[in-house]
């Protein structure tokens, strides 16, 4: 009730509580001045200016806008604003009154006093609303009070700082705050929104206060320092949560909304992605943007980063009409002037192409569609060459026609010394490109990089459905070790790599660390679920699939290390001369045609001849380890 009639009277509610203060601020100073004795020469003065002050100060006060704000989210700088506002009218007020009365036999350390008791009095009215519905209102009003879950903040930086303000502001949330933990010894027993700081991570054991849940608000940790934080919240036996990295964020904005659970990604500890928003701004404000493959992991996500930068227009294309549908929903909720225009359409078919890219004209391409799951592709090698190659030609060459002005190919760290098919053919692709790009005006490029974490069929989900189903968590072989990064940070890579200034035809690498171990992967994992590996989920080695590496490279020999403009993206140069662009075409039709006999040795024949780096397994010997059990395809690592 009370606050219905608040909000309906907030504006005449405000100016009253101003006018108030006012008031009392122009009679303090006058009984400071004169010790609470005002003498009745100087009590007549006041009765007769009081209105003038009223009246200047509401005005100037209205002027700075301080009725338009919301005292319940008082800032520091609403008060730095009202201290301008009182100074302003002070001046005022003194050359009014000094050119009508003047100035000579009037103390004008009144007007100092009154300066000063108004600055005080109505900030101090603003904090006390603010602080009124911060720690007050919910505890004497909300219904929520009883159900709300007692929170201890890991972490009183930047982010736990944000988070705990949030709680606070929000009469509806449902946590109540207990404290912080924090490792930094100089905050041990500081407060930080009035709340303790209760000691370190290690201290989460031996915390004397009842508490329902721990909330992790240092993203940017390490993975080493992930894992030791999450050990810590496990020994609790209380349930925990973190607050996500701003990397996968699209608008970089960390909300009580944004709180998940613990990820592998966390664990992973991948130092956050510093855009240059402005280079990436550059490439695609404005402009009809392409994505291939925009329904799958890497295109979606592609979709999402792309949309802040604020492009005419996003043209979707998949082949997929259930991914399509998904992305297009996805795409809905966000908040966006860019046109959102679904294509379904498949690579393979030119016509279908010529009349996307004539009824649309894009001017920027990101190529994402492709298989890429290795077994499989080994097993139907004629699926891969269409796609990833014959799709590729396509596009290429109707980029060329159409003189789009930038062709960017996501590729993949197989492509190095290929031994499987879907290697070997994204490595031509990334042939393909390099040699259109020499006559082209079309600017081509490759960036080229490992595993992402979550994308469809690749191994966490894969190992996270084993776990839900009681394990065994099925590994192809223990020394296995895959380079790894998360889908955001991999698509903010890819369009800062599309923004660079450099020359045509390159092959653009990420840095993708250091890589991981599949099977402590599988362990982290299995820990995170709960249970212990081995002891609760059991572990199985099923041997390598056909096409699969013990390990990832991300160069081959010929091929030489460069740093760009950004410290995450390095350029690679190749002292192999490329081939010109009508006898790469020749050679890929020719491969085009062997791959519709459904003949796998002639593909990978023809592969090898034009790729003398690919070695198909089963060209090689096999070792003992290779041949540890039968394969079977159950995602890709």
């Amino acid at each position: 009730m009370l606050n219905s009639i608040f909000d309906k009277h907030r504006r005449s509610l405000l100016i009253f509580i101003d006018l108030f203060a006012i008031v009392i601020s122009f009679f303090g100073a006058f009984l400071l001045r004169f010790d609470f004795t005002i003498p009745a020469e100087y009590s007549s003065i006041y009765w007769v200016w009081l209105p003038v002050f009223i009246v200047i100060k509401l005005a100037i006060f209205s002027l700075f806008g301080l009725y338009k704000g919301i005292w319940r989210y008082t800032s520091l700088w609403d008060l730095i604003n009202i201290a301008k506002a009182v100074f302003i009218a002070s001046i005022i007020l003194i050359v009014v009154f000094g050119f009508i009365e003047g100035l000579e036999k009037f103390p004008r350390s009144i007007f100092l006093l009154d300066l000063i008791l108004t600055t005080i009095i109505v900030c101090a009215n603003r904090v006390v609303v603010r602080l009124y519905y911060t720690h007050f209102y919910t505890e004497l009003f909300s219904d929520n009070e009883k159900i709300k879950k007692n929170l201890v903040l890991i972490g009183a930086g930047k982010t736990g700082e944000k988070i705990a303000r949030e709680i606070i502001n929000t009469p509806t949330s449902p946590y109540k705050i207990i404290g912080f933990v924090d490792d930094d010894p100089n905050k041990r027993g500081a407060m930080l929104h009035g709340y303790k700081i209760l000691g370190n991570v290690a201290d989460l054991e031996h915390i004397t206060l009842t508490y329902d849940e721990l909330l992790i608000t240092a993203p940017s940790s390490s993975g080493e320092q992930m894992r030791r934080i999450v050990k810590h919240c496990k020994a609790t036996g209380k349930r925990y949560k973190i607050v996500p990295s701003l990397s996968e964020l699209i608008d970089n904005d960390i909300s009580l909304s944004s709180i998940r659970d613990v990820s592998y990604v966390d664990l992973l500890g991948r130092e956050e992605v510093k855009l240059d928003k402005n280079s990436i701004e550059l490439l695609l404000k404005g402009k009809r943007v392409l994505i291939t493959g925009a329904g799958g992991s890497i295109g979606s996500e592609l979709v999402k980063q792309c949309v802040a930068f604020n492009p005419a227009e996003i043209i979707c294309l998949d082949i997929s009409e259930q991914n399509l549908f998904t992305i297009t929903a996805d795409m809905e909720r966000v908040k966006s002037n860019a046109i959102i225009k679904p294509i379904l359409g498949d690579i393979l078919q030119v016509k279908n192409m010529e009349k996307i890219f004539n009824e649309n004209r894009p001017q920027i391409i990101f190529h994402a569609a492709a298989y890429k799951h290795v077994p499989i592709q080994e097993l139907h090698p004629w699926a891969a060459v269409a796609t990833n190659v014959g799709g590729t030609v396509n596009l290429v060459e109707l980029s060329d026609k159409y003189r789009v002005e930038k062709f960017v190919l996501v590729s993949t760290d197989k492509a190095v010394n290929p031994i499987n098919v879907m290697g070997a053919t994204k490595r031509l692709a990334e042939k393909l490109i390099q040699s259109i790009n020499i006559d082209s005006d079309t600017q081509y490029l490759a960036v080229r990089f490992g595993n992402v974490i979550g994308s469809s069929g690749s191994a966490i989900p894969t190992f996270q459905k084993q776990i839900n189903l009681g394990g065994p968590v099925t590994i192809t072989h223990p020394e296995m070790t895959r380079y790894f990064m998360s889908i955001q940070e991999a698509a903010q890579l890819i369009l800062q790599a599309g923004a660079l200034v450099e020359e045509k035809g390159k092959i653009f690498l990420l840095d993708m660390g250091k890589p991981i171990k599949i099977d402590q992967m599988a362990r982290d994992l299995i820990r995170l679920s709960g249970f212990e590996p081995d002891k609760d989920i059991p572990i199985a080695y099923t041997g390598l699939r056909p096409g699969e590496k013990l390990y990832e490279e991300l160069q081959s020999k010929d091929e030489k290390v460069v740093v760009s403009e950004h410290k995450k993206i390095m350029i690679l140069y190749e002292d192999n001369h490329q081939m010109n662009w009508a006898a790469l075409k020749s050679a890929v039709k020719d491969l085009l045609k062997i791959s519709e006999n459904l003949d796998s040795g002639e593909i990978q024949l023809k592969l090898k001849q034009l790729l003398p780096d690919y070695i198909p397994r089963s060209f090689m010997p096999l070792t003992e380890e290779d041949r540890m059990q039968p394969f079977t395809i159950k995602g890709q690592a």
